[in-house]
């Protein structure tokens, strides 16, 4: 295949011009989604913040959260229209690496059981269940549980 015809991917730092496109993702992937203000703060406060770009395109981005030596991945999404390609297990890996790279002996998660695709991503890449938040999340009619996931990241450099 010519290399002329596959789209660029870009991996890169979330900046506050990336926001609209942000948004506009989460709140279709998402029935509770984060605010302008916590992707804000997230960038003011230092934190991972990741997009990925295909010609351009906007079409996911992640939030990583650094404590001590262990790193929590905060948010991550696709577009709808860019999901089952590969972009998920594209933004987890890059997410795994940055936070090994700050540090992190581990990356933590909370998850919906209800959203079996993320499940799905996350049980392919080695995550395990060490926990339930109970009442976690927002959700119709009342809250959702979270799943609390975990992997070593020694384990993907090694």
């Amino acid at each position: 295949m010519n290399a002329m015809l596959e789209p660029q991917i870009e991996l890169l730092p979330m900046n506050p011009s990336d926001l609209n496109e942000i948004l506009a993702i989460e709140y279709r992937v998402y029935p509770f989604p984060w605010g302008r203000g916590n992707f804000v703060d997230s960038m003011n406060s230092g934190y991972s913040c990741w997009v990925c770009r295909v010609a351009g395109e906007l079409v996911g981005y992640f939030v990583v959260m650094m404590a001590v030596d262990e790193a929590h991945l905060l948010n991550i999404a696709i577009s709808t229209k860019h999901q089952h390609k590969g972009f998920g297990a594209r933004l987890l890996r890059q997410a795994m690496h940055v936070a090994q790279t700050a540090g992190g002996a581990i990356l933590l998660l909370e998850v919906r059981p209800s959203n079996e695709q993320a499940l799905s991503l996350y049980r392919h890449f080695g995550f395990k269940q060490i926990g339930v938040r109970r009442g976690y999340y927002p959700a119709e009619g009342g809250r959702e549980d979270a799943l609390v996931l975990t992997h070593e990241l020694a384990e993907i450099l090694a």
